[in-house]
């Protein structure tokens, strides 16, 4: 498993955040140099027509710094733009790839808890949440930090009393104005999180389930469990969209009320002889600069809260414990085939007194074939998952070769296993796509070969060959088809032994015979776990066992 954390996936970018950074405090420098200087310029200007000293009022060096800073406020903000959207997007991609390196390995015994539609509000939206952090939340709160520091430093060359004014403006609107723009903090932030996953899920579950519904007269009632939850969200967007207005109602009382308070402050200093009146006039453009440069810093909070919480609701998928792990020093896999042994193995469901599996005693000898049969809910299931190693037993051992399945990393081990789980996906894509999921490098010669196993290459042959497309889960397929493509994908595994859950499911009886004795010779020297209902058509397997109270009885062999 990937102990890659998120921290990680940013520290990768560093270098691009901070360029980013710098450009975005260029780039505001610029733009406060620009009003500064021009309010400078132009009150110089205006007082030398007025006094007629225009023949000797130096226009050329102001007008050069405002053209310079002009200039310098378009590149940087289009580079910081570039470099923003660039890092943005890479950190976008690599938060989806970390989220996956850390959540696979958790299916699907951790992950199998959590809705479908979560898990994708928590790839899709909290992701895009988090991979704005640096752009949209941090960098712009840094810059403005590094605004401040500069009118202040600016203000203090000119008039110290202007330097203090703008020193007590800028922790207002830097802190006191989103102070109220994210009132209510993560708890508001974590609840609107929570339903915007649960309107994703009820989206994509009613979509998933559209026929059922249909079918059972409940879409117009599944409707309106989607449309409340969307009110509900809209009113948490509308009440979080309030507070954000609260806050810049409150930034523009504070900005009115700081500039009349400079305005004054400068003009006494001018009156007084302390500072000239082009300095006066640069006193008041720096405020406007940065009490408009201010006022996004309400949002940059409110997004950064939004990111905490998102990062937060990620942290709580990858970072659950792994139901297995592997051991520090694995030793490996026996390369030839080799006996799988059940050893008195007990396993109940967390939090579940009952004991599914009491004392199984199993073993699948090399080529050898078996089947367990059992009531729905007896521990058939688990028993191949203990089997596939996506859980450990909490009592006795399963053995492959006479070493515990606990000793070999979980790679090799599954590298020895091919399964067909009761419900295996059929994915969007070809036919040959899906089968080369079992065996990346089979020929076609191959693919058609193992199509006609299963029966299905006179259907393949009708679609237009392996190229053909299957639709989303299958949708060009019946249910039989997508089960028998699904096999053909687990036969293609090069692995001695096969795990099969429920082969024959949505397949007629005389379809599911005829497939379980063409793969019966297609297993060769391959060792056969079939978990099923039915009855089996003998020569299939050699021995056939029933589940019951925690424990296996023959039934024959």
């Amino acid at each position: 498993m990937s102990t890659l954390t998120m921290r990680d996936v940013f520290k990768r970018h560093r270098w691009r955040l901070v360029l980013a950074t710098l450009l975005l405090l260029t780039t505001m420098l610029a733009g406060v140099g620009l009003l500064g200087l021009s309010g400078g310029f132009l009150t110089a200007a205006a007082l030398a027509g007025l006094l007629g000293m225009a023949g000797t009022f130096n226009f050329f060096s102001p007008s050069a710094g405002i053209r310079a800073l002009t200039m310098a406020r378009i590149a940087s903000r289009y580079f910081e733009k570039l470099v923003g959207h660039d890092v943005t997007l890479r950190i976008a991609r690599d938060l989806r790839v970390w989220f996956f390196q850390r959540a696979l390995p958790l299916a699907p015994a951790r992950l199998g808890s959590s809705r479908t539609g979560e898990l994708l509000a928590r790839l899709i939206t909290d992701i895009s949440e988090v991979d704005g952090l640096m752009v949209r939340a941090i960098s712009p709160l840094l810059a403005l930090a590094g605004i401040a520091v500069a009118t202040v430093a600016a203000a203090a060359l000119i008039h110290w009393p202007a330097a203090v004014l703008l020193l007590v403006l800028a922790a207002l609107v830097g802190f006191g104005v989103p102070a109220v723009a994210v009132r209510g903090g993560s708890a508001g932030e974590a609840k609107r999180a929570q339903q915007r996953a649960e309107l994703r899920t009820l989206a994509f579950e009613g979509l998933e389930g559209a026929a059922d519904l249909t079918a059972l007269d409940a879409r117009d009632d599944w409707t309106l469990r989607v449309d409340a939850a969307a009110q509900q969200l809209a009113r948490s967007d509308l009440r979080r969209r309030r507070r954000l207005i609260a806050g810049n109602v409150l930034h523009s009382a504070i900005a009115g009320l700081g500039l009349l308070a400079m305005l004054w402050l400068a003009l006494s200093a001018y009156a007084a002889g302390t500072v000239p009146a082009p300095y006066a006039a640069s006193l008041v453009f720096l405020t406007i600069a940065l009490l408009e440069v201010a006022a996004g810093s309400g949002l940059a909070w409110q997004a950064l809260q939004s990111a905490r919480v998102a990062g937060r609701r990620l942290g709580q998928i990858v970072d659950q414990a792994p139901t297995v792990e592997d051991p520090a020093q694995p030793c490996p896999v026996p390369a030839q085939a080799q006996p799988l042994v059940f050893q008195q193995v007990v396993f109940a469901w967390p939090g579940e007194p009952r004991r599914l599996l009491d004392g199984v005693d199993l073993t699948l000898a090399p080529g050898e074939r078996i089947a367990i049969r059992g009531d729905s809910g007896c521990g058939k299931t688990t028993l191949s998952a203990l089997l596939l190693r996506l859980w450990d037993p909490q009592q006795g051992t399963v053995c492959y070769g006479g070493a515990d399945l606990r000793g070999f990393a979980q790679d090799d081990w599954y590298r020895q296993i091919a399964w067909l789980p009761q419900g295996a996906p059929v994915f969007a894509g070809s036919i040959a796509e899906n089968l080369r999921l079992g065996d990346p490098d089979a020929s076609e010669q191959i693919l058609w070969a193992v199509l006609e196993q299963v029966k299905l290459a006179a259907w393949a042959q009708q679609q237009g060959g392996l190229s053909a497309w299957v639709g989303e889960n299958g949708a060009t397929m019946s249910a039989g088809q997508a089960r028998r493509l699904a096999l053909a994908r687990a036969l293609l595994r090069k692995a001695p032994i096969m795990v099969l859950d429920e082969p024959t499911e949505g397949l007629d009886v005389d379809t599911a015979h005829a497939l379980l004795n063409d793969l019966a010779a297609a297993m060769g020297q391959r060792s056969l776990l079939m978990i099923t209902h039915d009855s089996l058509p003998a020569g299939v397997v050699q021995r056939e066992y029933r589940l019951q109270q925690g424990q296996l009885v023959l039934l024959r062999e």
